[in-house]
């Protein structure tokens, strides 16, 4: 039993939230306490800015390009944003989760409904919640990012946002991070635990019993 190679499918992590909440903190301790853990890059129609590199930030490619993809079914999700399109590519998401490795994305309710048409069985979404709204706005005044006018702008977007929370597999109240970083560890030991995910089982129990 002790040389039992229990590999496994990776998963697919949604972190969605108005902003402010959080997400990005809870993504960077993710990341850096896993190393089979990746960030979804997207496909974009925009210009690289200065220090982005094709591959690593996104994968720039031509209007052209991005609706051939669309026609031939090659996003999990996309969208448009103001002038320019953006997407998750199905194949290298598809290849992380083949060889075990867990995926992140930053998306908003929108991506994470496509995604949940699109691939469900591999899709875990989790929505970080603030504690209260006074809270919220604290923090986006805190970060020092942005005018009051955007502060202004995010917060009335923020009463949308949340509004999308039932559509998720779990909520996480971000009142104290390193509780809802203890608690989104739970979520994923759990989901990596499913028996969907669990690649060894089934030759394992065919061993057991053929009494091997």
């Amino acid at each position: 039993m002790s040389d039992l190679q229990k590999n496994r499918r990776g998963l697919m992590i949604v972190l969605s939230s108005p902003s402010g909440a959080g997400k990005s903190t809870l993504t960077r301790k993710l990341l850096a306490e896993n190393e089979n853990m990746t960030m979804s890059v997207s496909a974009t129609t925009r210009a690289p800015r200065s220090g982005e590199e094709d591959g690593q930030d996104y994968y720039f490619v031509s209007k052209n390009d991005f609706s051939d993809m669309i026609e031939d079914g090659e996003f999990l999700e996309h969208a448009k944003v103001f002038d320019n399109y953006y997407g998750t590519p199905r194949g290298p998401v598809e290849q992380a989760l083949m060889n075990g490795k867990d995926v992140i994305f930053d998306i908003d309710w929108q991506g994470a409904q496509q995604l949940t048409q699109n691939a469900s069985m591999d899709l875990v979404k989790i929505f970080i919640l603030p504690p209260s709204k006074r809270e919220l706005e604290s923090r986006l005044h805190s970060r020092a990012q942005d005018s009051k006018a955007v502060i202004a702008r995010r917060m009335a977007k923020s009463e949308s946002e949340m509004s999308h929370w039932a559509e998720y597999d779990y909520v996480i109240v971000n009142e104290d991070l390193d509780k809802a970083m203890e608690e989104l560890r739970t979520i994923l030991a759990s989901e990596r635990m499913k028996l969907s995910r669990q690649l060894w089982v089934s030759p394992f129990v065919k061993q057991l019993i053929q009494g091997g």
